[in-house]
């Protein structure tokens, strides 16, 4: 039981519709929330609700308070998961009825590699803290990157200043041309997928 819930209140939430809190790109890539600030009994869990169209991306990220266990409805997609221990990136690719797991704070992505995605996105916390890799691009200081990383500064600042803060499903729906990588999602993932015979 969440604590400090009067369970007796009027107030109290059992049920909730999860497309009242949504973020959106486009209208076939949007993700639905729902966390205790939606549903305020719920108890160390809350989900995201996930729509991509092919080549879609839910921008690189972590969550350091909250594993996440990627779940497939239909479609296809890839989750990408960087392992801080062995310093690789492993490419998970999922179907329906398969899932991923990314464990508590490490980096990740996921990549719809058809159309009609629908992923479920489910945490143990109910509210995961997100940090988005536009918001560490946007927002880390150009002379720290560049002194850091012995770079030349404007550079930096010319390379990034395309990124938009708080991206989450990229690419940018104004990219096009050169900007676009499209070809290099499918090529690099496998699209077959294990279905068990149940």
């Amino acid at each position: 039981m969440v604590q400090n819930l009067d369970y007796t209140s009027p107030s109290t939430q059992y049920t909730a519709d999860v497309s009242s809190n949504v973020f959106t790109k486009d209208r076939e890539n949007y993700i639905n929330v729902l966390g205790i600030q939606q549903l305020n009994t719920l108890d160390n869990v809350s989900l995201l609700d996930i729509f991509l169209s092919t080549n879609n991306v839910v921008e690189p990220h972590y969550h350091q308070n909250a594993a996440e266990l990627v779940y497939c409805i239909s479609g296809s997609a890839v989750v990408s998961i960087f392992n801080p221990f062995t310093k690789q990136f492993h490419h998970y690719p999922i179907g329906p009825r398969q899932v991923a797991n990314v464990p508590q704070g490490w980096w990740h992505y996921e990549v719809a590699t058809s159309d009609q995605t629908h992923l479920l996105a489910i945490f143990n916390s109910p509210t995961p803290d997100v940090i988005l890799g536009s918001d560490l691009l946007k927002f880390t200081p150009s002379n720290i990157m560049a002194h850091t990383y012995c770079m030349n500064e404007k550079q930096w600042i010319q390379t990034v200043a395309p990124v938009q803060s708080t991206t989450f499903i990229g690419p940018p729906k104004n990219c096009s041309g050169e900007q676009r990588q499209d070809q290099y999602y499918p090529s690099h993932y496998p699209q077959t997928f294990y279905h068990p015979p149940y």
